[in-house]
């Protein structure tokens, strides 16, 4: 589908319902089933980017009925080796604000019940593959100076915590998160991440920061959502549009 030499592919969460609806949609079928929603093709300063949305077109597939591998298959069947998440976020640092972006170092599994590998036990070769980083580093670098020099707020680093979802933490439950390290608290990053490392597909997140986490602000996290979700995409949109005019292609 692309002329250039990689494939970028971005998979989006509820925050982005609409994008790509100009675009024909194509169905992919997988040895998995369906993905989520159609593929379309997004054009960002000319270059082909492939676009899938998580929840399904209707926003009607909650994070732990997802079919990841369905997604990430049908991506790389159409030639994707590169994944840009987009994804909202709680926070449970003070210092980081609804609005704002990050993009994760790290990554805590605290999902459950999902299928997280494409290896089964009819597989001829068990193979461990090896998930040090999660988020790989040399996508993480280019959307941080894509970030400075769009002029956008973006925080570097930190520990995404992906829960199972679809209710929202407890305020205990996130005091946990916090000691265990996590920096933000998301539901779709895992098995996202682990499934397109199998596939051999780069993978990072570009996070919208959209709440502060249960027990961290006097204000309703729902407040704090639809306040800040405008914003917050907004931002990542002009991070991902000088992101692929800095990338070369090759």
């Amino acid at each position: 589908m692309s002329g250039h030499g990689k494939l970028y592919a971005i998979i989006a969460g509820s925050g982005f319902s609409g994008l790509g609806e100009n675009s024909a949609p194509q169905q992919v079928d997988t040895d998995y089933g369906k993905p989520s929603s159609p593929v379309r093709q997004l054009d960002f300063s000319g270059r082909p980017v492939l676009y899938l949305a998580r929840h399904g077109d209707r926003l009607n597939i909650p994070p732990h009925q997802i079919n990841y591998r369905a997604n990430l298959k049908a991506l790389h069947r159409l030639g994707a080796d590169r994944v840009i998440s987009l994804n909202t976020v709680g926070t449970v640092h003070r210092e980081h604000s609804p609005g704002q972006l990050a993009i994760p170092e790290q990554l805590l599994d605290y999902t459950w019940g999902r299928d997280h590998s494409y290896q089964s036990a009819e597989a001829a070769q068990l193979e461990h593959i090896d998930f040090t980083e999660p988020f790989d580093r040399e996508m993480r670098s280019a959307l941080l100076c894509a970030a400075t020099a769009a002029g956008v707020d973006c925080h570097d680093g930190g520990i995404y915590a992906a829960t199972q979802g679809p209710r929202l933490e407890t305020s205990a439950e996130v005091d946990r998160l916090e000691r265990d390290g996590a920096s933000y608290i998301g539901m779709t990053a895992m098995p996202e991440a682990a499934l397109a490392a199998e596939l051999g597909m780069r993978y990072a997140c570009l996070s919208l920061i959209v709440n502060f986490a249960a027990g961290r602000s006097e204000t309703a996290i729902h407040e704090d959502i639809e306040g800040s979700t405008l914003n917050a995409k907004m931002q990542a949109f002009r991070v991902l549009r000088v992101f692929f005019q800095m990338d070369s292609g090759d």
